[in-house]
């Protein structure tokens, strides 16, 4: 039996609820919802990486693959995307930093599917992503 393995990267905090940050069993790796906040510090409690859409959207998709690179896995293996908003108007500019920074990636492959649903989050965050990859 696969036993099923808890993943939280070094640039994170211990999540504020009994609840992992990612979780590989096997082939299979769950990333949990993560937003855009700046890597941990000693100290400092989580701060989001700015005000701007931009700026979460991109440390959000860097906290993603950082749980995904600490569970052996990479953007290619993800499967599912699923991006959470908070405002519907802000569904055009997360598209072209999403398209933008899957481009620079240069995965080999078809992109993963994503799904974009409208959320409330605490103040101050625009954007939480979560991830499932198949590897191998």
């Amino acid at each position: 039996m696969t036993e099923k393995t808890a993943l939280t990267p070094k640039t994170h905090t211990a999540p504020p609820a009994k609840f992992s940050h990612g979780v590989r069993k096997g082939n299979i790796l769950q990333v949990a919802g993560q937003v855009g906040f700046l890597p941990a510090e000693e100290g400092r409690p989580p701060k989001p990486a700015g005000p701007s859409l931009r700026e979460q959207t991109l440390q959000t998709l860097a906290n993603v693959r950082a749980i995904l690179e600490e569970g052996g896995a990479t953007w290619d293996d993800v499967m599912m995307l699923r991006v959470y908003l908070t405002d519907t108007a802000h569904f055009a500019e997360m598209n072209d930093l999403y398209n933008a920074y899957f481009e620079e990636q240069g995965l080999t492959g078809p992109p993963a599917a994503c799904t974009t649903v409208y959320v409330g989050l605490p103040a101050g965050l625009l954007i939480e992503i979560d991830a499932l990859a198949v590897l191998g």
